[in-house]
Parts: C-alpha cells; sequence; structure tokens
C-alpha cells in the first residue's frame, strides 16, 4: 500500500473507535493487513481469522510496517500482520476470507471498485499450479514405460499417482495411471516411488513400423518430458504381419456393412410395409393356406376332432355382410363345428328368413331367436347357454373369418394345451381392400389392462367361459375386455396363447366401431370400469382412466410403499451435463427414499475434480471413482456392489427428468406385480420426438428402438407408443431394476459386452429368468442421446462393436425369446422400420 492510500485508510476511520486498522489484500497466496489497538497501542493486538464464514485461528499483527508507521506516528511500527493460506484452499473454487478485532467488529477490506466503501470480506480463487518431473523410457518388453512426479508448489511435496492420456496422431489410445513401483527414480530424486507407468498398446496400434505417441498429464495439460515419442513397436516380422492383417479385418468388416446398407438402398428388391398390406396380405393368405395344408397332410387319421361352438350375435347386420359372414364359417376347413346364430329381437324378417335357410341347408347351424332385444351380453350368453363344443370361437356378424382359422385354432390348442388363444386380425372394406392389420405380441398382460388387444378371434375352453360367468351387460361397450379379463384371473399366463397369423377380417361399416369410436361414446366408460374392477378383484389399488377419451387406458398406480432406490449415473468430463442431470433429479423429484451413486470413470478435467468434491458434500449423493477404460457393464456392476437400495435406477448422464412424480410412478409399476423386475420409461429427444419407446430383439437386426422419430403425441402401433405394455427389452439409459434379480442374474456382462447389447443381454437374462419387464408410458424424460459416450460408428470402435454383435449372436442365437420375440409380432421385421415394414410372406413361418 502507498503513503497516500495509507494516510486515506487512517483518516477515514473514526476517531472514537477501539481498533484501527485495513486488510490490504492477497499477494504470493499470503492475506496482509495491518491492525492496532488504539487502548494499547505499543502492543501487537491479535485478530480472529474467518474463511468461507468460519473461523479457522487467530494472527497477531506484530509486523514492522513502516507505510502505516509513519502515516500514524506509531512508536515501533509493530502492527502488521500476515495469514499463509491453507493449502486445501487451492482447489479452483471460490472461498472468502476475513478478519475481526478482538471485540468481533471488522477489520474493513480495501474495495477496488470503491476504496470509500470498503469490504466486511475478499473473494479468492486459488488453483495449484503444480510443477512436474518426468521421463518416458520408450518401449521395453513389449510395453511403453515411463515415469512422472508431481511436485507441490507450497510444500515441495513429490508425489506419483498422476493421470496420463496417451494418443498417437491425435487419436486416444489409452489412459495410465503412474502409480508403478519405480525405487530408481525416488533413490534419485526422492519423493514417492510409485510413479511409473506402462501401457501394452491395443492391437489397432501395434502394427509395424515407426509410430509417433504423445504423452500429456491431465488435467494439468502438462507434456511428458521425452514426448513426443517416435518408436518402432514391433519387431517379429510375424506379428508384426498378423497384427496389420487383422486391423485390415477390421477395416473390412465395416467397409462391407456400409456397403451392404448401400446396396439395400439402390437395389430394387420386393418390400412391403403397412402402406402396401393389401397386397402384402393376398400373397400371405396364399402362403398360409399351403402352410396349413402341408401340417393336415401329416395329421393322424385318428387325431381328434372337437366340436367347436362359433357364436354369432346378430342384431340388424346389413344382409350382404351377414350372408358373407356366415359363408365364411361354413367354408372352414376345420368340419366339426357348429354354428349357433343368436337373433337378438327378430327385427328382420328378412335376416330371420335368410337364418332359416342356412338352418336348413345345414344341421350344423342352429338359431336362437330371443323376441326381445337383450344387447351383445345377452345374445351372446343366449349361445353360450346353448353351446355343446369343447371349444367357443366369437364371431361377430359381419365379420369374416378366414377359411383355416378354426383348424389352427384347434391344433394350436391341442398342440399347446392352452385354454385361452386369439389370433391376429385386420380390417376388411366394403370394396373388399384389406387393411390396417392388428399384428399382435404374445400374451402382454400390462397391454392388455391399456386396451382390449386380444380382441379377435378369441377361442376359449368352454368349461373355462362357464367358469368365469357370463357376459356382463353393464359393461356393454367393453363387455369382451371385462370377459377378458376374467379370463385371465382364472386362465394362468402358460395357457393363454397367440397364434401369429391373420386369421379374422373386422368389416368396416358406416356404422362399426371399426371405423368410429365415436360410434360408441358409452364404451370408453365401459372399458374404464371394466380394467378398474378388474384390478380391484386383484387387490391392487389404482385409478384407471381414458387417454384422450378414447379406448385406450392408463393406469396410475396407488402404492405407499417407498422401497430404497439407489440412481447411478457413470460419467466421463461432461460436466455441464452431468451437472444439470443430478441438479435437476434432487430439484425435482418427489420421493424420499432414494440416493445418487455418480461413477466417475476417469475424468481428467479440474472442472470435473471440483464437480466431484461439491456432489460428496451432498447428501444424498456419493461419488465413486473408478479409473479404468470405459466399460459400461463394469461401471454399474461396481457401483451396485456396495449399495444396499431395494431397487437400482440407471440412467444415463444426459437423461433429464420433468416428471416429480416420475419415480414414484415406476415404482408403482414395479410394485404391481412380483415378478416384473424391470421398468424403462418413454425417452424425447430435445424436439419432442421419441427416441426409446421400448427395444425388439431379433437376429436380423439384435435390437432395434420401436416408434424412434415419431412425435411425442403419436399413438405409436396400436396405441403402443401410449399405453405401457410388457416388452422383452428396454435401455439402461433409464432403467429400474429390482436389486435382488440383478444379482440372480449377475449384472451386466463386462467380460464381452463392455459397451454395446449389454442392457439387452441383461434384460434377456431377466426374461429368461421368469420376470417380466415394462415400458411404462407414463414415465417420460428427455435423452440427448450419444452425449455421453458417443458412436460405435467410429472406425475405432468398429472391432468392438463386431465384436458385441458377435457375442449377442452366439449367446443368443438359438434362443426362441431371441429367434422370435414375444411381445413383436413375427410379420414385422427388426433390420428395417419397426412396426411398419412387413417380412416378406414367403420368409413367414
Amino acid at each position: 500500500m502507498s503513503k497516500a492510500a495509507t494516510a486515506r485508510t487512517v483518516a477515514a476511520k473514526p476517531p472514537k473507535a477501539a481498533f484501527l486498522g485495513y486488510f490490504d489484500g492477497i499477494t504470493d497466496r499470503v492475506a496482509r493487513g495491518w491492525a492496532l489497538s488504539l487502548l494499547a497501542p505499543a502492543e501487537p493486538t491479535t485478530l480472529h481469522v474467518l474463511i468461507d464464514g468460519q473461523e479457522v485461528g487467530t494472527v497477531t499483527a506484530e509486523e514492522v510496517r513502516e507505510d502505516v508507521q509513519n502515516a500514524l506516528g506509531h512508536p515501533n511500527g509493530k502492527l502488521g500482520f500476515s495469514f499463509a493460506l491453507p493449502v486445501e484452499l487451492f482447489d479452483g473454487q471460490q472461498h472468502t476470507i476475513g478478519f475481526r478485532f478482538a471485540n468481533r467488529s471488522v477489520v474493513p477490506v480495501i474495495n477496488p471498485d470503491d476504496p470509500d466503501r470498503p469490504l466486511d470480506s475478499l473473494a479468492f480463487t486459488l488453483n495449484r499450479t503444480y510443477e512436474f518431473q518426468s521421463f518416458i523410457d520408450g518401449m521395453k518388453t513389449g510395453a511403453l514405460r515411463g515415469w512422472v512426479q508431481r511436485i507441490d508448489p507450497v510444500d515441495g511435496t513429490r508425489s506419483g499417482g498422476c493421470h496420463i492420456l496417451v494418443t498417437a496422431n491425435g487419436t486416444r489410445v489409452a489412459q495410465v495411471k503412474a502409480d508403478r513401483y519405480r525405487g530408481d527414480v525416488a533413490a534419485v530424486l526422492g519423493g514417492d516411488p510409485n510413479c511409473g507407468f506402462e501401457l501394452i498398446l491395443p492391437n489397432a496400434f501395434r502394427r509395424g513400423g515407426q509410430q509417433t505417441f504423445r504423452f500429456v498429464i491431465t488435467p494439468d495439460d502438462v507434456e511428458l518430458s521425452g514426448s513426443p515419442l517416435t518408436t518402432t513397436l514391433v519387431d517379429d516380422q510375424l506379428e508384426a504381419k498378423l497384427i496389420e492383417i487383422q486391423a485390415k479385418v477390421d477395416r473390412l468388416y465395416g467397409e462391407i456393412n456400409r456397403l451392404r446398407t448401400d446396396v439395400a438402398d439402390v437395389v430394387p428388391k420386393p418390400t412391403f410395409n403397412l402402406g402396401d398390406y393389401d397386397r402384402w396380405a393376398r400373397r400371405y393368405y396364399d402362403r398360409l393356406r399351403a402352410r396349413v395344408a402341408s401340417e393336415r397332410a401329416h395329421d393322424a387319421p385318428d387325431a381328434p376332432q372337437p366340436l367347436v361352438s362359433i357364436l354369432v350375435p346378430t342384431y340388424k347386420p346389413m344382409m350382404s355382410d351377414f350372408t358373407a359372414a356366415v359363408d365364411s364359417a361354413i367354408a372352414q376347413t376345420y368340419r366339426n363345428w357348429e354354428l349357433i346364430i343368436v337373433d337378438d329381437g327378430a327385427k328382420s324378417p328378412e335376416v330371420a328368413s335368410r337364418i332359416k335357410q342356412y338352418c336348413d341347408q345345414d344341421t350344423r347351424i342352429r338359431c336362437i331367436t330371443l323376441k326381445k332385444n337383450r344387447g351383445i351380453s345377452g345374445a351372446s350368453n343366449a349361445g353360450l347357454a346353448a353351446a355343446r363344443g369343447e371349444y367357443v370361437a366369437f364371431f361377430d356378424h359381419d365379420d369374416l373369418l378366414v377359411d383355416v382359422a378354426i383348424e389352427m385354432m384347434v391344433r394350436a390348442a391341442q398342440r399347446t394345451g392352452a385354454r385361452m388363444l386369439y389370433s391376429d386380425e385386420d380390417k376388411i372394406d366394403q370394396a373388399g381392400y384389406f387393411l390396417e392389420p392388428n399384428l399382435k405380441p404374445d400374451y402382454n398382460y400390462r397391454y392388455l389392462l391399456g386396451c382390449n388387444y386380444i380382441c379377435h378371434l378369441l377361442f376359449v375352453k368352454t368349461e373355462a367361459l362357464r367358469k368365469v360367468g357370463e357376459l356382463r351387460a353393464t359393461y356393454d361397450g367393453a363387455q369382451d375386455h371385462d370377459l377378458i379379463l376374467r379370463l385371465v384371473e382364472e386362465i394362468p399366463a402358460s395357457e393363454i396363447h397367440h397364434i401369429p397369423e391373420v386369421l379374422y377380417h373386422w368389416r368396416k361399416t358406416p356404422n362399426s366401431t371399426a371405423v368410429n369410436i365415436g360410434n360408441k361414446g358409452y364404451a370408453i366408460d365401459a372399458g374404464v370400469r371394466a380394467v378398474g374392477d378388474h384390478l380391484a378383484r386383484r387387490g391392487i389399488k389404482a385409478k384407471v382412466h381414458s387417454i384422450r377419451g378414447l379406448t385406450l387406458y392408463g393406469v396410475t398406480w396407488q402404492q405407499r410403499k417407498q422401497p430404497h432406490v439407489s440412481i447411478i449415473i457413470p460419467f466421463k468430463d461432461q460436466i455441464d451435463i452431468t451437472q444439470r442431470c443430478v441438479e435437476t433429479l434432487l430439484e425435482t423429484t418427489d420421493y424420499k427414499a432414494f440416493d445418487i451413486i455418480l461413477v466417475n470413470n476417469w475424468s481428467i478435467t479440474r472442472e470435473a475434480e471440483a464437480f466431484c468434491r461439491r456432489m460428496d458434500k451432498l447428501d444424498r449423493v456419493r461419488v465413486l471413482t473408478v479409473e479404468e477404460d470405459f466399460n459400461y457393464s463394469r461401471l454399474n456392476n461396481l457401483a451396485c456392489a456396495d449399495s444396499k437400495a431395494d431397487m437400482f435406477f440407471f440412467m444415463n448422464n444426459d437423461v433429464f427428468v420433468q416428471d416429480k412424480n416420475w419415480l414414484r410412478t415406476i415404482v408403482g409399476e414395479m410394485l404391481a406385480s412380483p415378478d416384473v423386475a424391470i421398468v424403462g420409461g418413454k425417452f424425447l429427444y430435445p424436439n419432442d420426438t421419441i427416441q426409446h419407446a421400448g427395444v425388439v430383439v431379433g437376429p436380423a437386426g439384435v435390437a432395434a428402438h420401436v416408434h424412434r422419430g415419431a412425435p411425442l403425441t403419436d399413438y405409436g402401433y396400436i396405441g403402443r407408443a401410449m399405453l405401457s405394455h410388457e416388452v422383452s427389452v428396454v435401455t439402461a439409459a433409464g432403467m429400474l431394476v429390482r436389486a435382488s434379480v440383478f444379482r440372480e442374474v449377475g449384472g451386466f456382462d463386462e467380460e464381452k459386452l463392455k459397451v454395446a447389447y449389454n442392457d439387452v443381454d441383461f434384460c434377456l437374462k431377466v426374461g429368461e429368468a421368469g420376470y417380466r419387464i415394462v415400458w411404462c408410458a407414463e414415465f417420460v424424460a428427455y435423452h440427448h442421446e450419444s452425449l455421453s459416450r458417443g458412436s460405435d460408428d467410429r472406425p475405432e470402435h468398429e472391432a468392438r462393436f463386431r465384436a458385441e454383435t458377435e457375442t449377442m449372436q452366439e449367446r443368443w442365437g438359438n434362443n426362441p425369446r431371441y429367434l422370435r420375440d414375444p411381445f413383436y409380432n413375427k410379420h414385422f421385421t427388426v433390420d428395417r422400420q419397426p412396426f411398419f415394414d412387413l417380412v416378406d410372406p414367403a420368409e413367414s413361418k
């Protein structure tokens, strides 16, 4: 401080103050100032030191300050003080320091912006600028070796354990930690002997000839002495040649895949999709009949032929549609059936006359006439009461049965022992065009809660129908949904079978629900009640509501339990996005029993160091540091190893929740049934299009995201982008898992699936263990995909991705769950656009 400045500060003090002094500021990591007691000016005074608002010690003002002595006329000038800032404050974070006189009054700080308005404390930020001593020994016995010691500028301590980033021609090779024992270095320089490093290079960098490597200390960004290093890595010509051949194979593999894609895009081939379903269907039905005929040729002469009762409730149908419906029943290739036509109310003499003609022509056709209209439920019940068959098939009065429908149903029932069966269906318009196929999943209980996806053709053991009771008129409009829900309460999932063949045509007429649900608005309320009453019978507390005023239903689980959930988030640097992810979780989540485990995968920036220190101070958050190359499976396995949580939520650091009830929602979905072991969610790109709505699997493409790119408001295929349902796989970008099941199946595969497909493999293991996986449409979050890791398309990743793809094909290639995803219809492709592109009928089996 200049003499003029000292004079000004002295003159600024009030004359009656007990103490006088100023905190000048920080220079060379030392806080300096001056102070004296006006009651005992010749004696050094003691000050209290406050850092970040907390007292940390005292300092005595006993250093000579001639500038202040001259300004005040002080007798000895011993009124200066200095305080060396503690080493722990050299952390890159902002801190404050201030001083207090003995009476706790403030030692003011000179304000550089306004000297007449001093401050109470001074804010400062300090970083340690380390020095380093290092050397690269070069290539020895097949590995790059060297050493580095970090020299602390404050106390001169030499330490090892530095992190080093190794690159070759700008491409990252590896990260290593210099913590190997180097007694030779310590003997000469002293300090920590654990300062050496050794790097065995990946094959991709072990080709013959010279290569240049750079070695940089992180996060300090200091290059080691001797870097860059140019060396010949492989002396043995045969090994060099083999490594070069392997590298060439890896390059060719990537090139072949790209060429296949290019060829597929330009070479004409017969492809089908939902837009030209009619063309697909006409080829499909010819092949379907041929397949059934081939099976029939191998039937034993004495094969059982159980009687099948086909129930047709009839009320004022169009005559042309009605006759077409009955004719399609008569045309069945399976012959042991009875057709029970229930004339509900006898409103049409023309229809009654035509029914009589049918009965006269074929003794298998019977008519029940109800003098009073009893509605769909009453008419169906009348037919059921008269049924003599071992099985009952439900058939509407204006729809069409494919001619092999009953035959396929009987064959499947006898082969599987199922008591309830259903098939795929499509629609047929007045012009005879096939359209809007409903290509269904295998039995999917969670989907059934959201809509009556089973619908037609329903084929049920008669004794099971009579056991659950008649159709209920109070649910008319959703009477079939109510009946199916009561059937699944009685019949176990193992005895419910889906035949993935289109065996039923639903007629589109101006008054049918196939055209306009508004024609049966009452059905919506009936459906809500049917699902709600079913859950109540199961003892599950839930609220059911219609989605957008349609016969699609959402379920809000009313579970009060809050099992403890550990949210596991791996990250490497990318602190802005990771911090946003964590802060959003902490600010948004309305759920008490959760903690966050941040898995720091060898971050290399100062920003990351500071972030980890901040996070470790939070009650709900802890940081697990893993100094290894990226291995997604291992990072998550390590986080789970010492967690006592009931459930794990695996989460990418680029996923952002937005609903305060998100965790309650998915935990409720998990607790709704003890066999649900995994729950995923709907993840969106920032532009409000779908990134993840479940994953399908199959050898043609290993795994594919469904509905990707569809708008947030899109219903998806048969409501599946809006309705929670069971799937084979959900992404681990946001996946809730029962901890007990995670351990039961051995967690993620950290040996062969380090990066790709580990979540697919894990979900398949859980499914094989007998548990269910639910994709929850009500859990919505945003996912900035690939921010967390990057793409597998880059050349340096191709070999690893190829190996992981081969692992999946070898491990699951003969597994029925993988060969045909049970929650995805076999007629859709996996390698092209899911739920849109169709498999060629010639390939359908």
